[in-house]
């Protein structure tokens, strides 16, 4: 579960910082340029997005998000906020990507599905949600092995969702 929780908190983190700091959305000069009628539906979405305060209250969101999954105690609050921002982006997507959305919308369903394991082994045996919740566990409970060597099962997992995606695009291409 730990890795679980590090990839998720990771990427929306990541995802959140971009907003934050202008590294994701906005539109470029030449498509500034077009006529309105020339612009891409996926170009315009990222334009549109790019205003305030909708930018902000996102990237904020997916930070807030990612921190509490990294506690223990907080985790199933951040799984259960990440639903809505999984959701969010996946209908985005399919509305505005027109046709590019295979590979990062399996992402996104791999995603929704690892916070479904998150929430489901939270909350299956319900005294054990309650003692989590109440619990005076220490923030760092586990070897610190396992710490330095989460980046590297995060990564792993993250390309665990790529390999049936990119077994569909090579049977695809035969």
């Amino acid at each position: 579960m730990l890795v679980i929780r590090t990839l998720l908190a990771w990427t929306l983190c990541r995802y959140g910082w971009a907003k934050l700091s202008d590294s994701q959305f906005g539109i470029d000069s030449k498509s500034m340029a077009l006529p309105l009628k020339d612009i891409d539906l996926m170009r315009l979405s990222w334009y549109l997005a790019d205003h305030e305060p909708f930018k902000s209250f996102v990237g904020i969101s997916q930070l807030l998000t990612g921190g509490l999954l990294l506690f223990h105690r907080t985790t199933l609050i951040g799984a259960f906020m990440m639903i809505p921002i999984w959701l969010n982006i996946l209908v985005w997507d399919v509305t505005f990507m027109e046709g590019q959305t295979s590979a990062f919308t399996f992402r996104l369903g791999f995603y929704l599905m690892l916070t479904c394991i998150l929430i489901y082994e939270s909350i299956k045996d319900k005294s054990a949600f309650i003692r989590t919740m109440t619990e005076n566990k220490s923030v760092l409970s586990q070897p610190a092995w396992v710490y330095v060597t989460l980046p590297v099962a995060a990564v792993i997992l993250e390309f665990t969702c790529a390999v049936p995606s990119a077994l569909l695009s090579l049977f695809r291409s035969i």
